[in-house]
């Protein structure tokens, strides 16, 4: 997810709950996590919501048997990576069809309605890497999909971000796609046309508010007053949400392909890792989402027809990338471990109703690692925060975040607390050359959480994390967990804050 340029970088989602849940809503299911929740509680969870639709970014065999007969629609996704050999090679996507498709089509039968090909593959970050493979791949899926007997139950489409179309006088109907990539849309578009399938759109509200300053806050959250509306031409837009949506429908209409139906496949809020990035802020735009949604009036350009949406994310995941931004591992609706983070009406109707979290989640002990204050040697906590920072999630400390300005006894204990719990509880873990010790209460504190993690059978690459250091040495030593280039912003962020601490 990158933020789209202009107003139009407004964003969709929708949700309703249990048995009066909409039949367009569904929901991003990620698995980037040290920890991830035994597929069949989640998949538990998506049905005791009354949520219809499912959407995967990779064809994970646990998260497929899960989803095995189920009546779920389940959208199944095809990284970029794979791109290049998707379209150079049949035989590639022969192959992929059979895997991750046919194999999953036996009594209990996976409900597959889409294939994703690529994710955002025409961004501006990946300089053209992805534009002259994209539609070939889509073309060899289909075409794989088609042998198989399957052409006519599954469509293929590619989710693109709300970037690949733009106007340049801020009113939807002057929406336009982005001019390097206007030809490789009108093929898309064409493809999609022909085979009666979807234009898939990403897209972000809560980016407007975190990249421009002074945008206007009620365009973000459905706001119904006009000193934040848009004027196009005498039509008054209240929601940076419908001014996104209208911009892409007229987009398609300057392309010559009005009709293709469209589908959110990603929006949402955050609710950590940034000052506006909370769940107060997430639960407004829920709100006033879900309130929109409930009305079915559609958008001024697309009256009575609503896209079908499909939050982003069901759940926090702990190992994605921080490039975007610190909040990227909490956009989900759930926390890790599938409780509810907030009250979401799924109806529409505004009452103060509870999600349905998951069930028999199977816990580590109920104990923390925190600081430890009584330490003789107090010189070096800088370094083991720096470090245990560097090769664990603490994107719940930086300004504005959960556990942000609570001092440095909180501090060191949060990074100290993530990186136990993430290495599993190992007794050793928690040392930190003496800077720490383990507790049986919970330190908890007010917005400040402090998890424990869940027990999982799936092995990540952080379920075996090197001993914390035990003295002064180098904290980027060959001992040391590797570093990525998400972890150092955190690194380098620490380093600031220290060095102010203990100035």
């Amino acid at each position: 997810m990158v933020p789209a340029k202009v107003f139009l970088w407004a964003y969709v989602l929708l949700f309703v709950p249990g048995s009066i849940v909409a039949q367009d809503l569904g929901v991003n299911w990620g698995v980037i996590a040290s920890h991830p929740l035994d597929p069949k509680i989640v998949v538990q969870m998506i049905k005791d919501n009354g949520i219809k639709k499912v959407k995967i970014f990779h064809a994970e065999p646990q998260v497929l048997d899960a989803l095995a007969g189920t009546d779920l629609e389940v959208m199944v996704g095809i990284p970029n990576e794979s791109l290049k050999s998707l379209s150079e090679k049949y035989s590639v996507a022969q192959a992929w069809v059979k895997a991750n498709i046919t194999a999953h089509m036996g009594k209990k039968r996976v409900n597959f309605k889409y294939v994703a090909v690529g994710n955002e593959p025409f961004l501006r970050a990946y300089n053209s890497s992805y534009n002259n493979v994209t539609l070939p791949a889509m073309k060899n899926i289909l075409k794989a999909l088609k042998e198989a007997g399957h052409g006519k139950d599954i469509k293929v489409s590619t989710p693109l971000n709300g970037d690949v179309y733009y106007t340049t006088s801020y009113r939807p109907s002057d929406g336009i796609f982005r001019p390097d990539i206007a030809d490789i849309m009108g093929q898309i578009c064409q493809f999609l046309d022909q085979n009666d399938s979807p234009f898939i759109v990403n897209i972000y509200p809560f980016y407007n508010i975190y990249l421009y300053p002074g945008f206007p806050e009620n365009y973000a959250f459905f706001g119904s007053d006009d000193s934040s509306a848009v004027d196009d031409h005498g039509t008054k837009y209240h929601s940076v949400l419908d001014g996104n949506i209208d911009t892409l429908v007229s987009a398609l209409k300057v392309a010559k392909f009005p009709d293709i139906p469209i589908i959110v496949g990603e929006v949402g809020w955050p609710t950590d890792g940034n000052i506006y990035a909370t769940t107060k802020n997430a639960k407004r735009f829920y709100d006033g989402l879900l309130k929109k949604m409930a009305k079915k009036e559609g958008t001024p350009l697309r009256p009575k027809t609503y896209p079908d949406v499909y939050m982003f994310a069901l759940l926090d995941e702990n190992q994605k990338s921080i490039d975007p931004g610190m909040f990227e591992r909490h956009w989900g609706v759930f926390t890790f471990d599938g409780q509810p983070k907030y009250p979401m009406d799924l109806s529409g109707k505004g009452q103060n109703k509870s999600l349905v979290g998951g069930k028999n989640v199977q816990y580590l002990e109920k104990q923390w690692c925190v600081y430890n204050k009584d330490a003789p040697n107090q010189k070096d906590l800088n370094v083991k925060v720096q470090w245990a920072c560097n090769n664990t999630d603490c994107t719940t400390l930086v300004p504005g975040a959960s556990c942000s300005g609570m001092g440095i006894e909180m501090n060191a204990s949060v990074a100290f607390n993530m990186y136990y719990q993430i290495a599993n509880q190992v007794k050793e873990i928690c040392d930190f050359g003496g800077l720490a010790k383990i507790v049986k209460q919970d330190p908890s504190n007010g917005t400040c959480k402090f998890p424990i993690m869940i027990k999982t059978s799936q092995t990540t690459s952080n379920s075996t994390l090197a001993p914390a250091p035990s003295n002064s040495s180098n904290p980027h030593s060959s001992s040391s967990p590797s570093t990525s280039h998400s972890s150092l912003l955190i690194f380098q962020f620490f380093v600031g804050i220290f060095t102010l601490w203990f100035a």
